[in-house]
C-alpha cells in the first residue's frame, strides 16, 4: 500500500504549456512519410509500452515522471518544471464519458485479484466491451501495460517468439536468442516490476475444443509464465470462447451486457440534451431506448454504434430511428458484420453447435421468454444422445446463447441471424416440428396461466410452417387436470387447452389464434370443435350475435359430418364426438339467448337439448341442462318446474364424467335456483361451495359469479358492509377476464344492492354502467330490466 501511494504521489499530468510543446512536436514528426501518431509507433520511439503513452497522450491518466521524460526526448524535447504538474487526488478516477455502467465489472475483477488472480479471462460475445473493460482497469491499476495483440484472422496470428521478444524490449530488456531463455528473462522481469499485460481477442488461436491451435501452441508457455504466483503482473485475456488449457490456472470471468441504465447514461453523454437542465429523454425515447437495448442485448458495440447511427440519420429522435429500423436489426453494416462473422466462425468450427444455434432461432422468446434444456436437446436428433449436452455446452461456451438458471434463450439479433439461416435449410420444416412438440408434451397438464401459455407455443409453430390442421390442433388438444376427467364418456376432451385459457381468465390470448386458423380449415369435425370454442369466446366478450353464429355453424359441421357418405368409416371417438357437437350447440345457444334476457327461447333450446341428449345418451349435456333449466324457471317465477329440474340437477351429481367448466357450473346453477326460490341458506352452501371449486381449479369466472351470488345474499340479510365487500370482489374478477355478460349483471346487482342501502347516487352509477354493458351486447330485454328496477326509486 506504501508503494501504491508513492507511485500515485509521483504521478505527473502535462501542463498546457508541456502539451502545447509535445503536440508541435508530434505534428512535425508526422509530416516525415511513414510515421503515424498511434500509440504503438510512439511507444516504439520512446521505448515504452502503449499503455504508458496513451496515459501521457491523453494528459488525464498521468504518469510517473521519469516515463513523461522518455517521450519528450523520444522528439528531442527537454522537459521543463513548467512541462508538468502534480497529478490531482483522484485524477485516475475522472470518469470517461463513453465508459458507463462497469462499475460491477470492476468491483469483481478486484475480488478476483484480491484472491491472487493472476491469470483472467474475460469472455463475452463480440461486441460486448471485454476490451474496453480490459484496457480501462489495466491502465487504472498499473503505470505500465503490455498488449498482445491477437490477429482477427487466424492464418495473421504473430508468432510469440516475436512478441515476447518485442515486449522485452520495451520491458528494457534484450531478448534470449531461444525461445525458452527469452522467455525465462520474461518471468524474471514480471517477479522485480508490477506489468499489467492485455492478450486481446484470444479465440482465433482457439480450437473448437478452447485449445491453443498446433501452430501457437508455445502461447501455454506465456500463460505459464503468466499465471506463475511468484509474478507481481496481471493479465487480462479477452476472448468469445472458452479457454480450455486445463494445465494453466486461470480465472474465468463472464462480462454481462450494459443495462438499460448505462445505455441511458451514454446516449445522454453523447446527446446535446446533455447540455440543457432536464437531462432526461422524453417517454417515447425512453422506450425506444429500452426496445434497443433488448433487441440487442445490452451490447457496448452496438450501442457505440447505434447512437452513432442516430445522431448522424434522426438528429438524436431514437424513437424515429427504432420506427425506421425495428424490422431490420442488422441494418448498420458494422452491426451485421459482427454478428454474421460470429456465426461464420462457428460453423466452420462446430458444425454441430452451429445448427443448434440455427435451430434455436425457431423459438420465439416473447411470451416464454427462455427454453429448458430439453427444448434444445430435441433439436439434435441428428446427434448421438450422449453428445448432445456436450454440444449444447459449446455452445454457451461461445457466448452465443445465454443461459441462466438452466434457462436458454437468444436475444432478438441473434436470433434473427439464426432463423435467416435456418430458413434456407431443409432442417426448417422439421426443427418447428420438434419446438411444437417439445412444448406440447412438456405441458400435457394444464393447471396454470403458466403452463397454458407454455403449451401454446406450439400453435405458433405450426402457424410458422402453414400447418394449420396441427395447430388448431393445439387449440384442440386435451390438457388432463387432476380435477377433472380425460374425457367424456363420448370421448370429447373435457378440458381442451382453448377451455383452459378461459378457465384461468386469459380467452383474449387465444380468440385470435382460434380465429385465424377458422379458415383455414378443411375438416368438418374440427371445424365443428373449432367454432365450438369460438362460440365460447365471443360469448365471454358479449359478443352474443357472433357466438350464436359460431354454435350454429359447429351444430352444421357435425351434422354434415355425421350425414356424409364417410360417416361409418370415420373414427369412433370422432363420430361419438361429432354426435355431441350435433347436440350441444343448441344447450350453448339456450346459454346465449339467456344473458340476452331472452328466456323463452333460452328455455325452448334447453329444452330441445335436454330431450335430444336423453334420445342419445348424451348424460352430459342432460346434466348441464337440468341446472340451466332450473334456473331460467325460477327467474320467470315458475316454481314447480324450476323445483322439478333442481331434483334431476341434485340427481345428477353421481355423474362423474363431467370437465371443469360444467362441474363448476352445475354447482352455481343449483345456488342460483335455491335462491330464487328463496332458500337462502341451501343458496350460501353451494355458492361457498362453487367457491372452493372455483379456487381449487383455477376457474376465474364461476368464482366471480359465484361471489355475485353471495353478495345478493348478504345484502337481503342486511349485512350491508358484507354485500359491498362481495359486490367489489366480484365486479374486480370479472373486469380482469372480460366477461362483459357477468359484469354487466355484476353492476346491474350492485345498483340494486345499493338501492337497498338507499345508496341513491351509487345505485344509478352502476346501474348506467350495467345499461352500457347490455346495449354494447345488444341485449334490449336486459335494459329495459335494468330502466324497471331504477324506475322504482326517482333518481
Amino acid at each position: 500500500m506504501a508503494e501504491e501511494k508513492s507511485k500515485r504521489e509521483r504521478g505527473r499530468i502535462l501542463t498546457e504549456m508541456g502539451w502545447n510543446k509535445l503536440d508541435a512536436a508530434l505534428q512535425a514528426w508526422e509530416v516525415v512519410p511513414g510515421n503515424k501518431r498511434t500509440f504503438e509507433w510512439i511507444s516504439l520511439e520512446a521505448q515504452l509500452d502503449p499503455g504508458t503513452v496513451a496515459k501521457i497522450l491523453k494528459r488525464r491518466g498521468g504518469a510517473d515522471l521519469s516515463k513523461i521524460e522518455q517521450v519528450f526526448r523520444a522528439f528531442k524535447l527537454s522537459l521543463d518544471t513548467t512541462d508538468h504538474a502534480p497529478m490531482p487526488s483522484g485524477m485516475a478516477q475522472i470518469a470517461n464519458p463513453n465508459f458507463v455502467g462497469r462499475e460491477g465489472a470492476i468491483a469483481d475483477l478486484n475480488k478476483l485479484v484480491n484472491r491472487d488472480a493472476k491469470v483472467i479471462v474475460i469472455q463475452a460475445r463480440g461486441g460486448v466491451g471485454k476490451t474496453t473493460l480490459a484496457r480501462k482497469y489495466l491502465q487504472q491499476e498499473f503505470e505500465t501495460v503490455l498488449e498482445f495483440p491477437i490477429a482477427k484472422e487466424t492464418k495473421d496470428i504473430a508468432s510469440i517468439e516475436s512478441l515476447i521478444e518485442e515486449k522485452l524490449r520495451q520491458l528494457g530488456e534484450e531478448p534470449g536468442r531461444e525461445f525458452l531463455v527469452s522467455i525465462d528473462r520474461l518471468k524474471r522481469k514480471l517477479q522485480s516490476d508490477r506489468v499489467g499485460i492485455l492478450i486481446d481477442n484470444l479465440e482465433p488461436a482457439l480450437d473448437s475444443a478452447g485449445k491453443f491451435i498446433e501452430p501457437h501452441r508455445r502461447y501455454v508457455e506465456l500463460l505459464r509464465v503468466l499465471a506463475d504466483p511468484s509474478v507481481r503482473s496481471l493479465t487480462l485475456i479477452t476472448s468469445r470462447e472458452r479457454l480450455n488449457e486445463y494445465s494453466i490456472s486461470v480465472q474465468s470471468y463472464l462480462l454481462r451486457e450494459l443495462s438499460l441504465e448505462a445505455w441511458k447514461q451514454f446516449f445522454l453523454n453523447r446527446f446535446s440534451i446533455q447540455d440543457s437542465k432536464k437531462k432526461e429523454f422524453g417517454d417515447a425515447n425512453v422506450l425506444a431506448l429500452t426496445n434497443l437495448q433488448n433487441a440487442y442485448g445490452g451490447n457496448a458495440k452496438a450501442m457505440d454504434i447505434l447512437c452513432g447511427a442516430i445522431l448522424t440519420d434522426h438528429g438524436e429522435d431514437i424513437a424515429a430511428y427504432w420506427q425506421a429500423n425495428q424490422n431490420d436489426l442488422l441494418i448498420e453494416r458494422a452491426l451485421e458484420d459482427l454478428v454474421v462473422g460470429q456465426f461464420n466462425r462457428l460453423q466452420q468450427l462446430d458444425p454441430d453447435a452451429y445448427k443448434l444455434l440455427c435451430r434455436m432461432g425457431c423459438y420465439r422468446y416473447q411470451d416464454v421468454p427462455t427454453v429448458p434444456i430439453e427444448g434444445l436437446l430435441c433439436l439434435l436428433w441428428d446427434v448421438l444422445e450422449n453428445r448432445q449436452r456436450r454440444v449444447v455446452k459449446a455452445l454457451q461456451e461461445r457466448s452465443l446463447v445465454d443461459c441462466e438458471d438452466g434457462k436458454y434463450w437468444l436475444h432478438p439479433v441473434i436470433r434473427g441471424e439464426a432463423i435467416g439461416r435456418l430458413k434456407d435449410t431443409r432442417d426448417w420444416q422439421e426443427s418447428n416440428q420438434n419446438c411444437a412438440s417439445f412444448w406440447s408434451q412438456s405441458n400435457s397438464v394444464v393447471e396454470t396461466i403458466g403452463s397454458a401459455i407454455r403449451a401454446f407455443e406450439s400453435y405458433y409453430h405450426y402457424v410458422t410452417i402453414n400447418d394449420f390442421n396441427e395447430a388448431a390442433s393445439i387449440i384442440l388438444s386435451d390438457r388432463g387436470s387432476k380435477h377433472s376427467k380425460e374425457y367424456l364418456t363420448n370421448n370429447l376432451s373435457t378440458s381442451s387447452l382453448g377451455s383452459s385459457f378461459i378457465r384461468l381468465g386469459i380467452p383474449q390470448q387465444i380468440f385470435h389464434a382460434a380465429l385465424q386458423v377458422s379458415q383455414q380449415i378443411t375438416s368438418l369435425y374440427v371445424s365443428s370443435r373449432l367454432y365450438n370454442l369460438l362460440g365460447d369466446l365471443f360469448w365471454i366478450q358479449g359478443l352474443i350475435k357472433e357466438a350464436i353464429e359460431c354454435h350454429q355453424k359447429s351444430g352444421q359441421f357435425a351434422k354434415d359430418l355425421l350425414n356424409s357418405k364417410s360417416s361409418r368409416e370415420i373414427e369412433k371417438n370422432i363420430h361419438n364426438s361429432s354426435k355431441y357437437l350435433s347436440v350441444v350447440y343448441l344447450f350453448n345457444i339456450g346459454i346465449c339467448m339467456s344473458d340476452l334476457g331472452e328466456y323463452p327461447e333460452a328455455i325452448n333450446h334447453l329444452e330441445q337439448a335436454r330431450l335430444l341428449a336423453q334420445q342419445s345418451n348424451l348424460d352430459s349435456i342432460t346434466s348441464r341442462s337440468y341446472g340451466n333449466l332450473a334456473a331460467l324457471y325460477s327467474y320467470i317465477g315458475d316454481q314447480v318446474k324450476a323445483k322439478k329440474y333442481i331434483k334431476k340437477l341434485i340427481h345428477s351429481f353421481s355423474e362423474e364424467n363431467l370437465g371443469i367448466r360444467s362441474a363448476g357450473y352445475r354447482l352455481f346453477r343449483l345456488g342460483e335456483t335455491y335462491n330464487n326460490l328463496g332458500e337462502k341458506e341451501l343458496a350460501l352452501e353451494a355458492y361457498e361451495k362453487t367457491i372452493e371449486y372455483a379456487e381449487e381449479t383455477g376457474f376465474i369466472q364461476l368464482k366471480g359469479i359465484a361471489v355475485l351470488g353471495l353478495a345478493g345474499i348478504h345484502g337481503r340479510n342486511k349485512n350491508f358492509e358484507e354485500a359491498i365487500s362481495c359486490h367489489a370482489r366480484s365486479i374486480d374478477l370479472l373486469e380482469k377476464i372480460g366477461a362483459k355478460p357477468d359484469l354487466a349483471e355484476a353492476y346491474y346487482q350492485f345498483g340494486v344492492s345499493c338501492q337497498t342501502m338507499s345508496k341513491f347516487e351509487e345505485s344509478k352509477k352502476n346501474f348506467q354502467k350495467a345499461i352500457r354493458l347490455f346495449t354494447e351486447m345488444e341485449a334490449p330485454k336486459q335494459v329495459e330490466r335494468v330502466r324497471r328496477s331504477m324506475n322504482e326509486k326517482t333518481y
